[in-house]
């Protein structure tokens, strides 16, 4: 079979790909169309960028201008090999690049609080091209549909291929409301991600043979030859991964400050900054302000003299690193690069150099992973601790030394002090691989030592607790849950009461085994998207080395993992919602990265590690220059820009128009209105700068003249006033002025 695929490609080349050497007047006329292909390029990109159509009222670039510039990029792409023996090949890519920017534009994401979906009917235009895309595609299998349905035929079991196609249908699908919405957007979901996958396919079979040769010796330089699995190589950091490292880095960084404007977006994240604010001035709550109704933040605990973020300590206390240099903004950013050199270490042990070079360059195109580097939520830090946790245990086994047992339990206990929930996870997990579960066990000496890190280290939410809650055990954000929601509002378990009233998220009261299914479809299915940002879907791959029944060694660890998140957060009320892809199962992101890794091996072994082979490392990389391409910048100005209506404006207002020591009242809703300009507030709310209030309302408002009498007052219009961003309406007035304007 394999000798067949070559024997095909073969055929391409010589009767419908490279064609014999052209004449000169053949080569003119092909040089001539690259010229073209250039200049409509150029003209394409320039007309998105002036075309009022692709921005907003403000002028910032819309979702829809990355449809041209896709068009643009894949013209280019064209151009550059038309006049050469990889213009067909250049030509399916291009027209799989096209094909993922307009199925993008045919998704419903944008920055409101909700689950993006597809609605292929409000765009008959773009499901007219899908149309074209499909019969072009089918045209080029021709010739080859009998040979792929023999090959897999080979290769697969029916109950293989029927598992692999049912999860392959029913993850291109979220979840909706209407069910009759959700069944009808299914098959078309699923046709989109088939006709992607036909496409790629077709992009790798045309490439000529001669070319072939050197991507193989490409791919063995930078990944290692094929077959090297299991290899024992020591884990090392070289330059290939630094640079990978960097790069997410500087792509998480940029994406931090031109996309995300360096502000925070999310209840959470405002609440983490505010924490870390008054952590790095040396306190442990605030005290309370002066007129609460006006100073009222989301997830922020109000008593009667003092107030407080409800969120554990761990991620806080390293945000105020960022804060204390100014940038907050970049402590996750960083914390993603590092967290490239400890996934290609902790792989490199577990697996191979191979894998784990295949993996850190899944990481550089991964959208979940470079956005979560992006924000300000405690996930990325979390996984540090899971990978630094990790690593101290294999080196414990390796070594035989107690002290990495011990660093490895000081690691589980900080993520639980960053979010609880992954630290129990990571605790049972690593225990059970301590004293022998899926590995060799540790000595008792080991296993006394990890245990005795994890609880020094985790110990110190207690006083914290007691501090906050007046209980040694309870935690602030269940005691906030409690207060606002209602008992065992933020409970594990199944039952009445166990959620917060989130109807939009969160869509039945209570919690039950089937509400958790429809959690568990919401994080697949984003995490689908999101994973990878693959057109084909991003969970193909890992899908079908599980159903091929292929995994061994350390495959089953990562399984594990999985499984152990999966079925954790199976008993808590609420999915996480659409922030950042699945946010709560975050610690799978290096499991499902291994898992493809793996079965993108497999698919090179059952392709022979000659020519065929190398071509599935070809088609991986291509797949992950489109998200490059179409996915990352589509999400980061479709969704992420402005997301959820929060915005920093109010900081560049400040400067222009010189707030100095001033009351700013902010009309509007609590968010994203004032919880946009709170966190500009100063920690002492009677400090010599600008102090930003909610004008709830006119007592409100009187209230506040009153106890801020003494400075100029400046009234400020929220975005959902103004529909777009901050505006001063008025200012600066003496306070009696604008009292009594509104008596």
């Amino acid at each position: 079979m394999v000798s067949q695929l070559i024997d095909m490609n073969k055929v391409d080349e010589a009767n419908v790909g490279a064609l014999p050497r052209p004449h000169d007047h053949a080569l003119a006329l092909w040089r001539i169309a690259q010229v073209l292909l250039y200049l409509l390029a150029l003209a394409v990109i320039i007309w998105s960028l002036a075309d009022p159509r692709f921005r907003d009222n403000e002028g910032f670039l819309k979702g829809s201008f990355c449809l041209p510039a896709a068009v643009g990029v894949a013209l280019l792409m064209l151009g550059s090999a038309i006049a050469g023996r990889l213009r067909r090949c250049a030509f399916w890519f291009s027209l799989a690049l096209v094909g993922q920017a307009v199925t993008l534009q045919i998704i419903d994401a944008g920055p409101a609080m909700k689950y993006q979906h597809a609605r292929p009917f409000d765009h008959p235009g773009f499901v007219a091209f899908l149309g074209l895309q499909t019969v072009i595609v089918v045209l080029g299998y021709r010739n080859r549909a009998g040979l792929i349905w023999s090959w897999i035929k080979l290769h697969f079991k029916t109950w293989q291929l029927l598992g692999i196609s049912l999860f392959f249908f029913l993850t291109s699908a979220t979840l909706a409301a209407d069910a009759s919405v959700y069944l009808r957007e299914l098959p078309y979901a699923a046709f989109m991600q088939v006709v992607n996958l036909a496409n790629i396919v077709l992009v790798v079979w045309t490439i000529p043979g001669e070319a072939i040769a050197g991507l193989k010796r490409t791919s063995e330089k930078f990944f290692g030859p094929m077959g090297e699995e299991q290899a024992n190589k020591p884990a090392r950091i070289d330059r290939f991964t630094i640079l990978a490292a960097l790069w997410v880095t500087v792509l998480a960084a940029t994406l931090s400050f031109y996309s995300y404007g360096a502000h925070p977006h999310i209840s959470d994240e405002v609440s983490y900054l505010y924490q870390a604010r008054y952590f790095g001035a040396g306190m442990l709550t605030l005290p309370a302000p002066p007129v609460p109704a006006a100073f009222k933040i989301n997830l922020m605990n109000y008593e009667d003299a003092r107030w407080y973020s409800i969120f554990p300590p761990g991620w806080p206390l390293a945000l105020v690193i960022g804060v204390w240099a100014g940038v907050p903004w970049l402590v996750n950013p960083v914390l993603a690069g590092l967290n490239v050199l400890g996934i290609a270490i902790l792989l490199g042990e577990l697996y191979d150099r191979r894998t784990a070079r295949i993996v850190v360059v899944l990481l550089c195109c991964s959208p979940w992973f470079v956005f979560m580097g992006m924000n300000f939520m405690s996930h990325m830090f979390t996984l540090s601790g899971a990978l630094a946790a990790a690593l101290a245990l294999v080196w414990a086994r390796k070594t035989g030394k107690a002290s990495w047992a011990l660093a490895s339990g000081l690691a589980i206990g900080l993520v639980s002090l960053i979010r609880p929930l992954d630290g129990f996870i990571l605790a049972i997990l690593l225990g059970l691989w301590a004293i022998g579960v899926g590995g060799r066990r540790l000595k008792l000496v080991s296993v006394a030592a990890l245990v005795l890190g994890t609880i020094i280290m985790a110990a110190w939410v207690l006083p914290y607790n007691k501090h906050l809650t007046g209980k040694l055990t309870q935690l602030p954000v269940n005691a906030y849950f409690e207060k606002y929601y209602g008992p065992n509002a933020n409970a594990m378990g199944f039952g009445p009461g166990r959620d917060a009233g989130w109807r939009h998220l969160d869509p039945y009261p209570g919690h039950t085994p089937f509400e958790a299914l429809i959690n568990a479809n919401l994080n697949t299915t984003s995490m689908n998207f999101e994973l990878l940002g693959w057109s084909i879907g991003s969970l193909l791959i890992g899908a079908l080395l599980i159903f091929s029944l292929a995994m061994r060694g350390n495959d089953w660890l990562m399984l594990a993992v999985i499984a152990a998140v999966f079925i954790a957060h199976f008993f808590y009320y609420f999915s996480g919602g659409p922030d950042f892809g699945a946010r709560y199962w975050f610690l799978m992101l290096v499991p499902c990265m291994a898992l493809t890794a793996r079965g993108i091996q497999l698919l090179e072994r059952k392709l022979a590690p000659e020519s065929p082979g190398t071509l599935v490392m070809t088609a991986v990389l291509l797949l992950c220059a489109a998200t490059l391409i179409n996915y990352i910048p589509w999400r980061a100005i479709d969704k992420y820009h402005n997301y959820l209506g929060l915005r920093p404006d109010i900081r560049y207002l400040a400067k222009t128009y010189k707030f100095g020591k001033s009351l700013v009242l902010v009309e509007g809703d609590s968010r994203p209105d004032y919880a946009s300009a709170a966190v500009y507030n100063p920690l002492d709310l009677r400090a010599d700068a600008p102090v930003y209030a909610w004008d709830q309302n006119l007592e409100v408002r009187s209230q506040l003249l009153k106890t801020y009498a003494d400075r100029p007052v400046w009234v400020v219009a929220g975005p959902s006033v103004t529909g777009a961003g901050f505006r001063v309406l008025e200012g600066p007035l003496p306070a009696d002025q604008v009292s009594a304007r509104d008596k």
